[in-house]
């Protein structure tokens, strides 16, 4: 049995990365001002954030079930079946749409496995690794999609928000607050334990942001994953969004931080979280590996 490993641009992953790997990229649909673009395709990041930062309405989309079954369609001609790996359901309902489509849709059953294993940008990235790794190995993708379900929630992100004026625009803080933020130059930290992007601290400086997201995964790796940090199979990563400079910076503070830990990559995050958050963002990240 040939597994085909296929995921969506919100992974991190573009279209010329997914070709050496030598799997397959659905591009995410972003609304901007009424008109549709299509991630790593009819918009770049810098495009993204010229456009978000001119106060265009910017906001995110499902793709169509049909143009991601002309993907499957495609990738099935070469393969006996595929795991897909989209962002995480308590982000989006894309993943549900496409659990339905897959198990409803006659030609895709027993062939096409739409794994909800909670991921988005580098966790999410990681894990497609991890399914073509397995593929490589020969798993099966019922074995695959199995593996990536049973360690969905082996995984942290901490955000620190550059800005409060997206947060406030999508409606996540009242005017009322977001001013006050501002004002008193609070840094919100947020979290993604899989679900949902949810409030962790509230700093003013950047290096207290760095040290809250430092310690937390500290705190992580000694209690939710020890076991797995024992046994060598916790990865960290940097993700930013449109703050390359400092996600560089960040990266050589978390490797002091932990020496014994693989670091994997800098990724800036997708653009299904960036229009969320805005520019200037920071992340880390860690996730287990297979």
């Amino acid at each position: 049995m040939k597994t085909a490993i296929v995921t969506d641009s919100n992974s991190g992953i573009t279209q010329a990365l997914a070709s050496e790997l030598g799997i397959s990229v659905v591009p995410m649909p972003v609304l901007i001002d009424g008109e549709i673009y299509f991630e790593d395709l009819t918009i770049s990041q810098e495009q993204f954030y010229e456009k978000l930062k001119s106060d265009a309405q910017v906001s995110t989309s499902q793709p169509n079930p049909i143009d991601v079954g002309d993907i499957w369609d495609k990738v099935l001609q070469s393969y006996d079946e595929l795991v897909y790996i989209p962002m995480s359901s308590g982000l989006s309902e894309t993943c549900h749409t496409l659990q339905h489509y897959a198990e409803t849709e006659e030609r895709f059953k027993n062939k096409v496995y739409v794994v909800d294993n909670q991921r988005i940008s580098i966790t999410q990235r990681q894990s497609v690794l991890d399914g073509l790794k397995m593929a490589q190995e020969g798993k099966s993708a019922k074995e695959i999609a199995e593996w990536l379900i049973n360690t969905k929630m082996k995984s942290s992100i901490y955000i620190m928000v550059g800005t409060l004026k997206y947060l406030k625009k999508g409606g996540r803080l009242t005017p009322a607050v977001a001013a006050i933020g501002t004002l008193l130059k609070i840094k919100p930290v947020l979290q993604i334990q899989g679900f949902k992007l949810d409030q962790y601290a509230k700093v003013r400086k950047l290096n207290d942001a760095k040290t809250t997201m430092i310690n937390a995964i500290k705190k992580d790796i000694a209690t939710r994953f020890k076991d797995e940090t024992a046994q060598g199979k916790m990865t960290i990563a940097v993700a930013h969004t449109e703050n390359l400079e400092e996600a560089e910076k960040f990266k050589s503070e978390l490797q002091e931080a932990f020496p014994d830990i693989e670091f994997t990559y800098v990724d800036p995050l997708s653009l299904s979280v960036s229009c969320h958050i805005g520019p200037g963002a920071l992340a880390c990240a860690c996730t287990i590996k297979y």
